[in-house]
């Protein structure tokens, strides 16, 4: 057994993020084994959000604080609170976000894809009309 010394606390990228988020990797691979799942708790300021993004084995977010808004392509914006989870497929482009007015934090699992260099596809940034769009 051993005690994992993980990465700091880091800011996420603003090519990656609009407003401010950080993560904490709570879980990751390790070298010599062929385990694929990462662990993250990522907590963004009100408003903050993902660019579109995708990941090769989908992920699954618990939402832990906070009020969260995760939207996809076809426009649906989905509210998810405190202890509920929600799932994205591989493949489906998406985005996360804090609600307007609050913090959000959530727990992240996926799993790195065959080639961890596709694990995670990232497109352009979320527009404001994205953000407000319907609730479902």
């Amino acid at each position: 057994m051993d005690i994992l010394n993980l990465p700091p606390t880091a800011k996420n990228p603003p090519e990656l993020f609009a407003g401010d988020a950080w993560v904490d990797y709570l879980a990751v691979p390790q070298p010599g084994t062929d385990q694929r799942a990462t662990v993250a708790k990522v907590r963004f300021a009100p408003g903050a959000r993902t660019a579109w993004h995708s990941h090769a084995r989908g992920q699954f977010l618990h939402v832990t604080d906070g009020v969260a808004w995760f939207g996809t392509r076809d426009g649906e914006v989905v509210e998810v609170r405190p202890g509920q989870t929600l799932y994205t497929p591989p493949g489906q482009e998406h985005w996360h976000a804090a609600a307007e007015g609050c913090f959000m934090e959530h727990i992240a699992l996926m799993e790195a894809g065959d080639d961890p260099a596709t694990s995670v596809t990232w497109g352009e940034h979320v527009t404001d009309d994205d953000f407000h769009g319907p609730r479902a």
